[in-house]
Order: structure tokens, then sequence, then C-alpha cells
């Protein structure tokens, strides 16, 4: 009986614990992070603001907490993809595809994690280590994909020393690419009528050349 009213009580806080998040994601993109303030995000999860600094020391650890769920929402991105194709080149492929449409679908969250680096220095040991978890999950599923087509003849081992070096080469460059979309692509932009989905495509194309025969 102890441990079923220990297990209750941890399902209600995780609820509760998830339920301020979801009011500080839709506070946040109505007012913006910085015009919001704890008694915003306490009266949109329907919790005393004594309540909110139980779970959340301040507005910076909800953010982190945010960043958090972006991290994961990407790593189960990454897992699909590859869970989607057999060779090493596809599953590459599919993860640069789905890295892309995490920006358009999740575009909160795709800001989210541009930011993580520096806000979680400020992080407790407990969202440090969840963070740096999930990033290194989601590391691990690329570095895997290189290994699985090294092996499988699908890329070239030549050019691949490193299959961590490589990961970390592919998304730097994809991740730049989509930087450049959001910041020079937008409606005031000189490029603002710039395909950008074939943009996005020519650099898939080009980076997969770059480790294939």
């Amino acid at each position: 009986m102890a441990n079923q009213l220990k297990s209750r009580r941890e399902q209600e806080k995780q609820a509760r614990y998830d339920s301020i998040l979801d009011a500080a994601e839709t506070v946040f993109a109505d007012k913006g992070y910085e015009r919001t303030s704890m008694d915003d995000i306490a009266r949109a999860a329907s919790l005393s603001r004594a309540l909110l600094y139980v779970y959340f020391k301040d507005k910076a650890a909800i953010q982190r907490g945010i960043m958090l769920r972006a991290g994961e929402s990407l790593r189960q991105r990454f897992q699909a993809a590859c869970d989607s194709a057999d060779t090493g080149l596809a599953r590459i492929s599919a993860i640069g595809h789905a890295y892309y449409r995490f920006y358009l679908e999740q575009p909160d969250y795709f800001h989210a994690l541009t930011q993580a680096t520096t806000a979680m220095q400020e992080a407790d040991q407990n969202q440090a280590e969840q963070m740096s978890s999930c990033e290194s999950a989601t590391m691990e599923l690329m570095v895997a994909a290189i290994e699985t087509g090294l092996a499988d003849g699908s890329l070239n081992r030549e050019r691949i020393r490193s299959p961590l070096n490589t990961a970390l080469y592919l998304r730097g460059s994809l991740h730049g690419v989509i930087m450049l979309c959001q910041q020079e692509m937008n409606d005031a932009g000189p490029l603002a009528n710039y395909p950008r989905d074939d943009l996005i495509e020519h650099t898939m194309v080009m980076l997969m050349s770059s480790i294939t025969a």
C-alpha cells in the first residue's frame, strides 16, 4: 500500500510538472519569454504562486524544462528516422530530413535548443544531467548510423576517419543552413522568395555526397 501511495504521489507530481510546462509554453508563445512573469504562468497552470515555486525556482528553470522537452522531442525524431531505414546512408539521410522537419514543425523547440548550451550553464545538477544525457543519446543515434554505413558499405571509409566528428560535421552543416533560412529568408530578408526547401535538399545531397564513394 505504501508503495502504491508513493507511486500515485509521484504520478501526481509529474502531472503537475508537465502541466506547468504546458502552461509556460502557451504563455511564452503568446507574450514572449521576457514579458512573461511567474504569476502569468501560475495563473495559466491554475496553481498558486507558492506551489509553482515548489517545482521551479524561477522562470529560467521553467524555460530549461522546456528545453529538456525539446531535446527529447528531437531524440525521438532521430530514433524514428533510424527505425525507418536499413542502410547507414539511408538512416543519416532520414535523420537530416527529420532535423529539418523539427525546425518546421516545432520552431519554438528548435529555437529553445539553439539557446540550451548557454542556458544550461545556470541549471541545477538534475537539469544539466538530463540535458547532457539527452544530447548524448541523440548524437549516439547519428554515430551508430554512420557506423552502420561503414559496416554495410553505404558510406566511404576513407572519407570518414571518425564517426563522431562526421556526425558533428553533418549536424553542424545542416544546422547552419537552417539558420540561414531562418535569418535571411524571412518575409523582410533579401532572400525572402528563395525556395528554402530546395536549398535544404541541395544541402542534403551535398552532405551525403561528401561521405559516400
